[in-house]
């Protein structure tokens, strides 16, 4: 891989972003390569003074509909998002909010559509290959640029994926640690977990540990 390309990513003017979670700082960051607006929030107040000499905590999160907005107990990303705001509201750091993201980079429609191969037996793996789509076709480059124009170019990374640290490291940023993002099994997504862990590598110690909770 090369360095990230110099101005590919636009940013936007910075907003203050009162949440449930805290204050945070937001911007838009537009990526001339693919037209993707992806979204920077950063910890203000309290949090942005916490631990001034620590390495930044940041959460490369995907875009993923049906958790983040609607609450989908198929996956775990709505859970990881709000786990993550809370965590860098209260030590510091940033969440990278990343668009065309969607069931790992297919898209919503085919996100359904694998969806609907799961319900009849195929893993998350098994299903996009069904399709002909690749079992994961998102790009970090654009995040890689993001980070370092915020003077992010070493990160302690919110993740249980050893990948996006390999990526971004192929960008150019250092990741010093990666910081568990492990939320509750559901019985609704226990076997979604299981392929996450078996089969993509992911560190999954709560599905060994903790009963699947039902609802």
């Amino acid at each position: 891989m090369t360095a990230p390309e110099s101005g590919a990513v636009v940013p936007g003017p910075e907003v203050r972003l009162p949440t449930a979670f805290g204050d945070f700082a937001a911007r838009v960051w537009a990526d001339a390569r693919t037209g993707a607006e992806h979204l920077s929030i950063s910890a203000l107040g309290a949090g942005a003074a916490a631990d001034p000499d620590a390495v930044p905590l940041v959460r490369l999160h995907s875009e993923c509909l049906t958790g983040d907005v609607f609450a989908s107990y198929r996956c775990d990303c709505g859970e990881q998002l709000e786990q993550a705001l809370g965590l860098i509201s209260l030590h510091g750091g940033t969440v990278l909010y990343l668009r065309g993201h969607e069931g790992r980079g297919i898209g919503l429609a085919n996100k359904l559509r694998a969806y609907a191969l799961q319900d009849e037996g195929a893993d998350t793996v098994e299903a996009n290959e069904q399709l002909g789509l690749p079992v994961d076709a998102r790009d970090y480059q654009a995040a890689a640029e993001i980070l370092l124009e915020m003077g992010l170019a070493r990160i302690r990374l919110l993740t249980n994926n050893p990948a996006k640290r390999d990526r971004l490291e192929a960008f150019g940023v250092t990741v010093d640690a990666m910081v568990p993002s492990e939320v509750p099994v559901r019985a609704e997504n226990e076997r979604y977990l299981q392929t996450k862990r078996d089969r993509m590598n992911h560190h999954l110690n709560l599905l060994r540990a903790n009963p699947v909770q039902q609802g």
